[in-house]
């Protein structure tokens, strides 16, 4: 390459000074950035894991650009080198000092080997170089600059993110390994097992999943990155969990399940007391539901009464079934039994409660209208008419009719309405002084 002379004006002594001193500063931070990465815990770890899928591809494009900024770095080295032993030779630098100085600082005065440059840029698809042919490549200290640092954010993202992942996936899932473990034994000892419960096929399950997913988190740990939307910064995101807290969430169910059957464990003897308690209930009413309905059909006439059924006898075998499960301590099996045997024995109390009501309806019918007869006779008698023939004739009748057997309800609901009628006449019609007697006052009926 020729000769072209200083890019610009030349710099004079107090402009090659400040620019020696921002670039050995920069060349110090540069220095301290690459030590740092070289050091740094994700790049150890990375260079000695067995890596799979993105993470092999990307891991593999930053050892080269880490290669490459080395080279760069000892490039950027020697030229820094060259322009303070220029400066140097001299207190007041000539001016043909300052021209060389002037070239070396602003012009494109570092050359990097084309086969080392090439090669790394090539490999780590660097887009800042073009030519990896050519036998050398030469670069202005700033630019150079800004190619270290683009490689650097590049492969130190590389670096922080699979050490981030690695850092915080594998320990949340050994945790929650270690729990799993604990609660497959407390499972088998409730008789909660792979092909007998749905909970023992969700502990194997969850197993298989989180031993996959630590060996897919520790081969690519990139693949399990979530980068924060709109951030270029190295390392901006967070580990992707989805799949960890899915599986935390489907363990945390099945240890519900597994307390749930420790409770039936705890008060099984309980719980089977309180059901046949409930269902002796239920058959003591239905009992009871049957006796009435023969007393209904033999004192209340021309009423429609509900047949009774009979006792609830599939119950009674599941309740049977449950206690044969309480003594071989499958309290896996007993567990939902139990659940579903309490919600039945309610509904069937309930219904043979309901079925009583429906049967004595008609003697409750009756009973009410005895009452109102007896109600409206002891009102009639407070205001002095209780003598009167009249209500006496239609009391009587209604009376004869509610207290015969059998009665018919509606016939007699009219005697006693008629009753009513007159009772509630004679309250409300005006009072004339007797004379020798009750006197009559509605004429001859």
């Amino acid at each position: 390459m020729g000769v072209t002379g200083p890019p610009g004006p030349v710099m004079d002594r107090d402009e090659v000074d400040r620019a020696l001193a921002r670039l050995g500063a920069e060349h110090e931070a540069i220095e301290t950035s690459l030590l740092a990465l070289q050091d740094h815990a994700g790049r150890r770890l990375l260079e000695g894991a067995e890596l799979t899928g993105v993470t092999q591809e990307r891991w593999a494009s930053a050892e080269a650009s880490i290669t490459l900024l080395w080279t760069y770095f000892d490039a950027y080295t020697d030229a820094l080198r060259g322009a303070r032993d220029i400066r140097s030779r001299r207190r007041w630098s000539s001016r043909e000092d300052l021209a060389e100085l002037t070239e070396l600082l602003r012009g494109e005065s570092v050359t990097v080997a084309g086969s080392a440059a090439g090669t790394a840029a090539a490999a780590a698809e660097a887009p800042t170089l073009h030519g990896a042919g050519r036998l050398s490549h030469s670069f202005s200290l700033t630019t150079l600059v800004d190619r270290m640092n683009e490689l650097y954010a590049s492969s130190l993202d590389v670096v922080v993110t699979a050490d981030a992942v690695w850092s915080a996936l594998p320990a949340r899932i050994d945790l929650l390994a270690a729990e799993l473990q604990r609660t497959r034994r407390l499972a088998h000892s409730v008789g909660v097992r792979p092909g007998e419960h749905p909970a023992g096929d969700d502990l194997e399950r969850i197993t298989r999943t989180l031993t996959s997913l630590r060996e897919q988190v520790v081969s690519d740990p990139l693949a399990f990155w979530v980068r924060a939307q709109g951030s270029s910064a190295p390392g901006g995101g967070r580990p992707d969990t989805t799949v960890y807290d899915r599986e935390a969430r489907a363990l945390e169910d099945v240890r519900r399940e597994i307390d749930a059957v420790l409770t039936v464990r705890q008060d099984a003897e309980q719980r089977l007391v309180k059901l046949r308690d409930i269902l002796s209930r239920a058959d003591r009413t239905l009992a009871e539901a049957r006796t009435a309905r023969g007393e209904v059909l033999a004192k209340i006439a021309a009423t429609e009464v509900p047949v009774v059924s009979g006792p609830p006898t599939a119950l009674q075998e599941q309740l049977a079934t449950a206690a044969e499960y309480r003594r071989h301590a499958q309290w896996h099996r007993l567990s939902p039994l139990l659940e579903s045997l309490e919600q039945k024995a309610e509904d069937e109390l309930l219904r043979a409660r309901e079925s009583l009501t429906a049967v004595t309806q008609p003697l409750a019918v009756r009973a009410e209208l005895r009452g109102r007869l007896d109600a409206y006779k002891a009102k009639v008698a407070r205001h002095g008419l209780a003598e009167d023939p009249f209500l006496i004739e239609r009391y009587d009748a209604a009376r004869r009719m509610l207290w015969s057997a059998p009665c018919d309800l509606r016939v007699a609901g009219q005697a006693v309405l008629r009753y009513q009628q007159a009772a509630a006449e004679l309250l409300t019609a005006p009072r004339v002084p007797e004379q020798g007697g009750p006197q009559d006052r509605r004429g001859e009926q």
